[in-house]
């Protein structure tokens, strides 16, 4: 018989702030694997209704979010930007 390690499930972030108010080590609750990431911020955008229905044909099509369409679409553009960038200067 394979003997393996069970698993242990994982404790609510509750427990673990109750932990720590009463002044516990709860540093084992952390495999510090992550990274921290700055607070998200809300910003507003105006879009005209054509481009608000190719936004959504795309979220439909792909299965995922209008908003995390928009958040893909800036993040591929922004990397063209840098790379287009760097090879005017040179880099590439």
């Amino acid at each position: 018989m394979n003997k393996t390690r069970k698993r242990s499930k994982p404790v609510p972030a509750e427990s673990i702030a109750r932990l720590a108010d009463r002044g516990k080590d709860v540093s084992r609750f952390f495999t510090h694997a992550g990274r921290m990431m700055a607070p998200i911020q809300r910003v507003n955008v105006d879009l005209a209704p054509g481009m608000l229905e190719e936004l959504d044909r795309a979220a439909k099509e792909l299965n995922i979010s209008r908003q995390a369409v928009i958040k893909t679409l800036i993040r591929q553009a922004l990397d063209q930007q840098y790379l287009a960038r760097e090879h005017r200067s040179g880099r590439a």
